[in-house]
């Protein structure tokens, strides 16, 4: 009898001691749920947390399903939107509109326990409306490179892929360190980076093709545009007389829009042949292959200094 008093009496103290010890943790939730769940805080600082790892995901931009697959939860996407073509496997999902514009009766069929979001490109509408429904919407917009290795590691731990993720991460951080380190003293090469060739367009010094052509040791002319992508005149061009220009063309081996440069023999790219092309998937969307573009354009670079 006096066994089961003291328990009694000391019965209150320990649930007591659960419940602020939850507290500090900023939740009153009791500790196995924090040990249940999978949490995250998306680019937008909002916190989701899942009851279980992530089973049915889907990618609402191109750059986000090559994300999830690099995270190693490509098997649990059940939909992706369109141009989503990479990796192989990505192009056998099924499709729920295109990054600007959703299916949205399509998504709600396919039942998903993840959304993950471009705020940037997404409609803004439709992301509200899929929250509306109850559908956990987690935002990935990686702007640095430290961001995309990130992004992927949150993305693991949503889906109960943390180990591959972790992995991944960490090989493309080394990656970009040995590039930074390898050209951190090279000599400045001044670029001109293109990424549409009707309007003429580039980017700014806070896109992620800028840091990379900054990561080579390159020189982006533009980089003190107000926007993060601009129409740029061609008489602009012509007068910064770029040393190179990079193009990411209109495919991921079509070289076109340099074509077009070869007629201005005034300017210094075209009299050292240094009009140089990368495919436009590994510089145009924030993922692990933008470590394979920035490699492709530090060669190119090299190229450039060696014909001086």
């Amino acid at each position: 009898m006096s066994r089961n008093r003291n328990y009694r009496q000391w019965r209150p103290l320990r649930a007591s001691a659960i419940a602020l010890l939850a507290t500090l943790l900023g939740s009153t939730a009791p500790l196995w749920a924090f040990e249940q769940t999978f949490c995250a805080t998306d680019d937008q600082q909002l916190n989701l947390c899942l009851p279980a790892p992530a089973q049915r995901i889907i990618a609402l931009s191109p750059g986000i399903t090559e994300q999830v697959f690099a995270a190693g939860a490509g098997g649990k996407l059940v939909a992706a939107v369109s141009f989503s073509d990479y990796p192989e496997e990505a192009r056998e999902l099924p499709r729920v509109g295109g990054y600007n514009r959703f299916d949205l009766e399509a998504i709600v069929a396919l039942k998903p326990d993840l959304l993950i979001a471009w705020s940037e490109g997404n409609p803004a509408e439709q992301l509200s409306q899929l929250k509306a429904l109850g559908l956990p919407v987690y935002h990935s917009d990686p702007d640095s490179f430290d961001d995309i290795a990130s992004a992927i590691e949150r993305i693991g731990k949503l889906a109960g892929t943390a180990d591959a993720a972790n992995t991944a991460a960490a090989h493309f951080r080394q990656g970009i360190a040995e590039l930074a380190q390898r050209y951190a003293d090279a000599p400045k090469v001044r670029v001109f980076q293109q990424i549409w060739n009707n309007p003429l367009m580039t980017v700014n010094s806070d896109h992620m093709i800028s840091k990379a052509t900054e990561l080579c040791g390159g020189e982006n002319i533009f980089a003190d545009l107000g926007k993060l992508s601009a129409r740029i005149d061609l008489e602009a061009v012509l007068a910064a007389n770029p040393e190179a220009i990079i193009a990411g063309g209109m495919g991921e081996e079509n070289r076109d829009w340099l074509d077009a440069w070869e007629r201005f023999d005034g300017l210094t790219a075209v009299q050292r042949n240094n009009l140089f092309f990368v495919p436009p998937s590994t510089l145009q969307r924030p993922t692990p292959r933008l470590l394979d573009g920035a490699r492709l354009m530090c060669q190119h670079l090299e190229t450039a200094r060696a014909r001086r």
